[in-house]
């Protein structure tokens, strides 16, 4: 427009013309990675930066401050607090998966700590940031004006690192804005070589390269080209091919676009989600935490969109004063530390949460470290459950795959993000070689000039002394040897020493050598299956270099609500509940194997004048059912009740089910399912027994069940689970058995009382029953620590209500009966006593006897002492290196009663 002059515009036009040149501006220049190398433009020219600095992974740091300075005056004109905050994300290791940038000061925390000033800090490249730079002198790339034309910058990184994939991004930009997260640089590695051997497949195939690939990423295939391309195409590809072509002869100059392309590429790579999933588990955070489900990584990976839940990791812990704690040691991915505690701190003064006592932060340097300390009475359940419910320890991550594919903005899947990142490889490899070719080929030319210097020796050197200058000579050489301009000039600048003997040997040999190389590179450029194998070549060395273990775990059920097992693995585990109704859980291990008539390891529970009463082998995550002696139930998950060791103390029953004071529990059984087609059949000390569908108890209330109805004076003290044709054995104080079939015993309701199932005389009274194969074995315990075992054989069966058979002599030496179980020979026993002394040995340790014997002494029990009980440890339970698995817990295990 002419100085003086007004033009007339429309606002609306011109508002809307400037504002759509911001947005872009915005969008391809600040805000959105490029789809090649994952970066942003500042960040890309930090790294490029660095490396014209020559600041490696190998060098000393150097400030940040003349980092930043040599970014701003060069390729950056903004502010430098900009510049600097992306140094920082990239020297951060809980913002980067794998951090590109190596700090050295403070470069802030996962507090929320800001860095110190670019003036105090130092950095210098990481060592994995150098792969985004390898090859860059060699014509891989494009390179670009800078702000002021007096520079050039490159427009992209070569890249061998997938760092979009690996380190992932986040921007807002106008109108639209990206978040993709980071992944496991082995598993992305797994899947692009996954993907590299489908593409072999194809070639092999017949389907031209080209069609496979863009030679250029930019110079995609012309319609005429892929006309001719089609004729090799076998026949179940060529009808889709055309029919793509067709769709996309719209396109400008009649040219197939890069991001059309793609779609030609899908019908040939055929790769679904399930199949990268096999390679790629999901994201893997920098800061570690839990994924809860698979369904929104598998529609992010389809689609470029979803969402998942993460949680932090939670463990409890007991303390040396008998307390238990909360320990948080991993947090969501950008879940900022102190205001999480902050936010917990002002839940527990608004009572949101309930039962903790102190919070504080043990984070150092060996780790990330949240101790939520609870009250005596508190659930350690219930505020967990309340931590991810209020506060950000449970919070969600939305994809929004968006990036730069040839300067426009796309939203990518997984599929098409590795695709674009092997194009990339692809052009780059084909570029350096391409580079190296030419190289080669000059070196080649030149070794050519001297070669012919060296076989006419005499008359090269006879021609240079004869010319009255360079020029003169140069020529000459030329003329009578035919030699290149540049051959010419090689000659005159060989020094003298390379006349001698060994060093033609050397030109000889280094001219033999380059011509392999030559025809090595164009080798490589005319068999594309070459390239691909560089690539693959490229990547499992990051891997080996770089790849590391998955932070990250990811379950694969879905969170509707959360569920503390979600956190808790599956081992195998001993319940101890004492008389007084104090539990704990402890390892497996905890008791070692004794020989018979040992006197047992202590098992500290919290009263004096307490002792163990139940020991039980389960499942961390069994359902464990306390029958009381009003024959009530209750309900808890085994990895609710507290953790501790032998010697430490249990919590009371109270803080954990909402058991009446005046119960106490006389029966523990542990339940893998209620699905499993199986009864309950209980046993009371009057001689009474019911049986029950075990499906009547999956719904527990708070305030328990009743489970049996007892007469006045009477208990319930022993519990089995049945399959419903299984035989059970009643034993009495006095050595009285009655053996009779399950199906006597008819099927009763819930809250109705039991039948006769032995005729007790005198004070006699029931001490215990078991479930019995009709080739199996029956231990029984006496008070004083005898124990025998007897083939159920010797029990004949009886009707139901009968006297019974003698099962054991009865004297003053061996006490009366305290216990019988149905053991193995390959099965273990812990022995009980009323003092909490606990003795674990083989079954096979205990000699069998006849019926009437008195048996073997399996326990040196101490004066004023008596055995109280016994549980058995299975064949299929005992310590292994890895435990009873929980899949063969739920393929039909038969859940065990103490």
């Amino acid at each position: 427009m002419d100085a003086g002059r007004i033009k007339p515009v429309s606002i609306e036009d011109e508002m809307r013309g400037a504002y759509l040149d911001y947005a872009m501006s915005v969008i391809t220049s600040r805000a959105l990675p490029d789809v090649r190398d994952g970066l942003k433009p500042v960040q890309r020219r930090i790294l490029y930066a660095m490396h014209d600095l020559g600041i490696r992974a190998n060098t000393q740091h150097k400030k940040s401050a003349r980092i930043i300075g040599e970014v701003l005056g060069k390729y950056h004109p903004h502010g430098d607090g900009p510049v600097y905050e992306a140094m920082v994300r990239m020297a951060q290791p809980f913002s980067l998966r794998y951090p590109l940038v190596h700090g050295q000061g403070n470069f802030g925390s996962v507090d929320g700590d800001p860095p110190a000033a670019m003036r105090y800090t130092e950095a210098r490249l990481s060592a994995i940031a150098e792969e985004m730079l390898t090859d860059i002198d060699k014509e891989t790339i494009d390179y670009t004006p800078n702000f002021d034309d007096s520079l050039n910058e490159p427009a992209i990184l070569p890249a061998t690192l997938p760092n979009l994939l690996i380190n992932g991004a986040s921007g807002i930009a106008v109108g639209m804005a990206t978040n993709i997260p980071p992944h496991n640089l082995s598993e992305i590695v797994n899947a692009m070589t996954m993907a590299l051997d489908l593409y072999e497949k194809c070639i092999d195939r017949g389907v031209p390269f080209d069609l496979l690939w863009p030679r250029v990423m930019n110079s995609p295939l012309a319609t005429s080209e892929l006309a001719a391309a089609l004729k090799s195409v076998p026949d179940e590809l060529r009808a889709t091919i055309e029919n793509e072509a067709a769709k996309l002869a719209k396109y400008p100059d009649n040219r197939l676009r890069t991001e059309a392309f793609q779609t030609v590429i899908d019908q040939m790579i055929d790769i679904t989600p399930d199949q990268l999933m096999k390679y790629v588990r999901g994201p893997d955070f920098p800061t570690a935490g839990i994924v809860q489900g698979v369904e929104g990584i598998k529609t992010a990976y389809a689609t470029g969109h979803g969402k998942i839940v993460i949680s932090g990791r939670v463990t409890t812990e007991e303390t040396r004063l008998g307390r238990y704690q909360i320990v948080i040691t991993e947090l969501p991915f950008q879940v900022n530390k102190a205001n999480l505690i902050e936010k917990i701190a002002d839940l527990v003064r608004a009572k949101r949460i309930d039962g903790v006592s102190d919070l504080r932060d043990e984070s150092d340097r060996s780790g990330m470290r949240i101790v939520v300390e609870l009250k005596r009475d508190a659930m350690s359940p219930k505020v967990i459950n309340q931590l991810y419910r209020h506060t950000s320890l449970r919070s969600n991550f939305s994809f929004n795959m968006l990036a730069l594919v040839d300067g426009q903005p796309r939203l990518l899947t997984l599929k098409s993000m590795i695709v674009h990142h092997l194009n990339w490889r692809h052009t780059v490899i084909t570029r350096r070689t391409i580079f190296d070719l030419n190289k080669a080929k000059q070196r080649a030319h030149i070794l050519e000039g001297l070669k012919i210097a060296l076989d006419h020796l005499d008359a090269v050197i006879r021609t240079i002394r004869q010319s009255s200058n360079a020029d003169t000579a140069r020529g000459e050489l030329m003329t009578r040897f035919k030699l290149t301009e540049i051959q010419a000039q090689a000659v005159l600048d060989m020094q003298l020493r390379r006349l001698a003997a060994l060093e033609r040997n050397r030109i000889l040999e280094e001219y033999s050598e380059v011509i392999k190389l030559i025809a090595k590179l164009e080798d490589i450029l005319e068999n594309p299956v070459k390239i691909l194998r560089i690539i693959r070549d490229d990547l499992l060395a990051l891997k080996k270099r770089y790849g590391d273990e998955r932070r990250t775990n990811i379950f694969a059920r879905e969170l509707a609500e959360f569920r503390e097992e979600d956190l808790i693995p599956e081992a195998d585990v001993i319940v101890v509940v004492s008389g007084k109704d104090y539990a704990k859980r402890l390892p497996k291990d905890s008791y070692r194997v004794h020989n018979r008539g040992a006197k047992g390891l202590m098992t500290t529970l919290t009263r004096q004048d307490d002792a163990v009463q139940h020991l039980l082998v389960t499942n961390t995550h069994d359902h464990v059912m306390f029958f009381t002696n009003q024959g009530r139930v209750y309900h808890a998950r085994a990895f609710e009740l507290p953790e501790s060791t032998r010697g430490g103390r249990g919590t009371p029953l109270v803080n954990l089910i909402r058991i009446l004071p005046e119960e106490t529990v006389t029966a523990v059984v542990n339940v893998p399912s209620f699905d499993l087609a199986e009864h309950f059949v209980l046993v009371s000390r009057q001689g009474k027994i019911k049986r029950v569908a075990l499906s009547g108890f999956a719904s527990v209330r708070a305030n328990g069940l009743l489970a049996m109805a007892l007469n006045e004076g009477d208990e319930l003290i022993k519990v089995h689970t049945t399959s419903g044709m299984d035989h059970i054995i009643v034993l009495t104080e006095n050595g009285q058995a009655l053996r009779m079939s399950e199906s006597d015993i008819r099927l009763s309701a819930r809250a109705s009382g039991g039948v006769r199932s032995i005729s007790l005389e005198g004070d006699d009274r029931v001490i215990g029953s078991e479930v019995v194969r009709p080739k199996g074995e029956i231990l029984v315990v006496s008070q004083q620590g005898f124990a025998k075992r007897t083939s159920v054989t010797g029990f004949r069966l009886q009707q139901r209500g009968g006297k019974g058979v003698i099962a054991g002599t009865i004297n003053d030496k061996t006490g009366l009966i305290a216990a019988v179980s149905g053991v193995t020979v390959r099965d273990e026993i812990f022995v009980i006593s009323r003092e909490g002394l606990v003795v674990r040995t083989a079954v096979q340790g205990v000699s069998k006897q006849g019926r009437t014997s008195m048996g073997v002494k399996l326990m040196n029990v101490a004066p004023g002492d008596e055995i109280v009980g016994v549980s058995i440890l299975r064949a299929d339970q005992q310590v292994t290196a890895g435990g009873v698995s929980g899949k063969d817990r739920r393929r039909g295990k038969k859940p065990r009663s103490s």
